[in-house]
């Protein structure tokens, strides 16, 4: 069974940073073919894509985060991460983890089979 626990999420004012993570268990680092995401919803929107890596990891950005956050994996620790710069209100959502195996890798909520319950990041002017 794949689960999915995020951590590091919190409240920081305008141009700061935050190291978000998640933990994997029941999910393989080692497959030759998945992938792994972070997504983020904020109040009265659609959850959306912020980036995503593959097995080899090759790296796609939403535009608005692109520069700002950057996506990374320790495979020997089964952790996905997303390094979060130059913070601004409009960062401020619910982050979700999300894996699936697959070779196609998009950032694209609906491809995704598995998810983590999220961390809040709030960011204030």
């Amino acid at each position: 069974q794949v689960q999915l626990v995020e951590s590091g999420g919190g409240s920081v004012q305008s141009g700061g940073s935050l190291r978000l993570a998640c933990a994997a268990s029941g999910y393989s680092f080692k497959s030759i073919n998945y992938c792994m995401g972070w997504f983020r919803q904020a109040p009265g929107k659609e959850r959306e894509g912020v980036a995503i890596i593959n097995v080899i990891d090759a790296t796609v950005y939403a535009d608005s985060v692109v520069g700002r956050f950057t996506i990374s994996k320790d495979s020997t620790e089964n952790t996905l991460y997303l390094e979060m710069n130059s913070l601004t209100p409009e960062d401020t959502a619910m982050y979700y983890c999300a894996a699936k195996y697959s070779v196609s890798c998009r950032l694209d909520v609906s491809m995704f089979d598995f998810w983590g319950q999220g961390t809040q990041v709030t960011v204030s002017s």
